[in-house]
């Protein structure tokens, strides 16, 4: 039995993905990410000298800034721009500019569904665009638990209001890591077997729980390719 959504899509089927990087001039880098109608934009401006009052000065620090569409930001925005630093930081490789702040601002264009993903992956566009260092690139996912126990990607506006609990899933791409070859093992497991940020929403049972690790997981190896492909430099063509 398959579950039929609103928009036609498969359980496992993503929203058509669009990105596009340098579309902003005054930022050091920039990114737009697209999934169906859900749009972000990301600029990343530094590393400028100098970290906050609580930040470790031997390291670079990153600030987030997260701007909705309308209105002033709430409580669930600083805690998107909390889990956007965190995972950020983990990513970045904070000890080649240590004590420099690198500000990350997100500009939400359009929320249709999955939005803090969205969000994510514009945010590393845009890191690789400002040429900021990088252990590796990272991918995010949202997978949603409907009532009848089954698990959707990257689900609408809509399909959010009605599910009972979702997860955003953000994964390491170690294909690019520039990082010993060695470091890339997590207790003897390969990096690409871990999970940088994971963040639930709503009862989730453990099993329930690891089907959307499997299925989010799968589903960011093809979104690893495209964000890969996407940030490929344009290279003039041979006349």
């Amino acid at each position: 039995m398959e579950i039929d959504r609103i928009d036609g899509r498969t359980p496992n089927q993503l929203r058509p993905l669009a990105c596009s990087r340098n579309i902003l001039n005054r930022a050091h880098g920039s990114a737009s990410w697209s999934q169906g109608d859900t749009k972000v934009l990301a600029a990343v401006y530094g590393p400028k000298a100098g970290t906050k009052k609580n930040e470790n000065p031997e390291k670079a620090c990153i600030e987030v800034l997260w701007k909705p569409k309308t209105g002033q930001s709430g409580k669930l925005e600083k805690e998107y721009e909390m889990v956007l630093k965190r995972t950020l930081q983990s990513i970045c490789i904070l000890t080649i500019n240590p004590n420099t702040t690198t500000s990350v601002i997100i500009q939400v264009v359009n929320d249709d569904g999955a939005l803090l993903p969205c969000a994510i992956n514009a945010a590393c566009a845009a890191l690789v665009d400002a040429g900021i260092p990088l252990k590796h690139l990272a991918v995010a996912i949202c997978c949603g638990l409907v009532e009848s126990g089954y698990v959707i990607l990257d689900p609408t506006k809509l399909e959010e209001q009605k599910i009972k609990a979702f997860a955003y899933l953000v994964f390491p791409n170690s294909v690019l890591s520039v990082l010993p070859k060695g470091s890339l093992l997590v207790e003897g497991e390969p990096m690409e077997h871990g999970i940088i940020t994971s963040v639930t929403q709503g009862a989730m049972p453990v099993d329930d729980y690891y089907h959307c690790l499997e299925r989010g997981r799968a589903a960011c190896e093809k979104m690893s390719i495209f964000l890969r492909t996407s940030l490929q430099p344009q290279l003039p063509c041979d006349s």
